[in-house]
C-alpha cells in the first residue's frame, strides 16, 4: 500500500517537473532567437539610416536619375515599416515573410543604384559617398553575420520544439515554428550588393 501511495504522489510530481523543464527549455530557446533577431534589427536600422544619406549625397550628381533615387527611398521606407512589425513580434511568420520580401526588394534597388552610380566619376570620388558606402558595406557584413546567428538560434528552437515529447507541449502551449531569415531567391542572395567606388 505504501508503494501505491508513493507512486500516486511521486509520479504526478515528476511528470509536472518534467513538463515544466520542457516548457522552460522552449521559452529559453524562443527568447534566444528573439534576441538574435534584435541583433539583426540593430543592423537593419543602421542600414536604413545610411541609405537616405547615400541618396542625398548622390542627388547632386545624379540629377537625371530621379526615378532610381525615389525607388531607393520608397523601398527603404517600406522595409522600415515592415521591420517595425517584425521587431514587435519576431514570432509572426506573416510579418517575417513580408520583411524578407521587402529586404529582397531593397537589395535589388540598391544594386541598381550602385550600378548606375558607376557612370558618375565625380560621385565615385566624393568623400561623403566613399565614407557612406564603406559604412554600408560594413553594415551589410554585420547583417549577414547576425542573420546567420539568428538562423542558428531558430534551428535550435525548431529542433527542440519538434522533438518528442516536446512537440506535445509546444503545440499545447502555442510554441509556433519559427521562420528562418532566408531570402526567396538564393542565387540573388549570394550576390553581394556592390558598393565599390574605386
Amino acid at each position: 500500500m505504501t508503494i501505491f501511495i508513493i507512486a500516486v504522489v511521486v509520479i504526478p510530481i515528476l511528470f509536472i517537473i518534467w513538463a515544466i523543464s520542457i516548457y522552460n527549455g522552449l521559452v529559453t530557446l524562443r527568447n534566444r532567437y528573439k534576441n538574435a533577431f534584435s541583433q539583426i534589427d540593430v543592423q537593419l536600422k543602421r542600414r536604413y539610416d545610411l541609405i537616405p544619406n547615400l541618396v542625398e549625397t548622390a542627388k547632386g550628381y545624379m540629377k537625371h536619375e530621379r526615378e532610381t533615387l525615389e525607388a531607393v527611398i520608397k523601398a527603404r521606407n517600406q522595409a522600415v515599416q515592415v521591420e517595425k512589425q517584425v521587431a514587435a513580434d519576431p514570432t509572426n511568420p506573416d510579418a517575417f515573410n513580408k520583411l524578407k520580401q521587402s529586404e529582397q526588394q531593397l537589395s535589388g534597388v540598391m544594386s541598381r543604384f550602385f550600378a548606375l552610380s558607376e557612370s558618375y566619376p565625380d560621385l565615385k570620388a566624393n568623400q561623403n559617398m566613399m565614407q557612406i558606402t564603406e559604412e554600408l558595406t560594413s553594415t551589410e557584413n554585420k547583417i549577414s553575420f547576425a542573420r546567420q546567428a539568428f538562423n542558428d538560434s531558430v534551428m535550435n528552437f525548431n529542433t527542440q520544439r519538434e522533438k518528442f515529447p516536446n512537440i506535445i507541449f509546444s503545440n499545447m502551449f502555442g510554441f509556433r515554428e519559427a521562420p528562418l531569415f532566408e531570402l526567396d531567391n538564393p542565387a540573388e542572395e549570394r550576390e553581394n550588393v556592390r558598393v565599390s567606388f574605386t
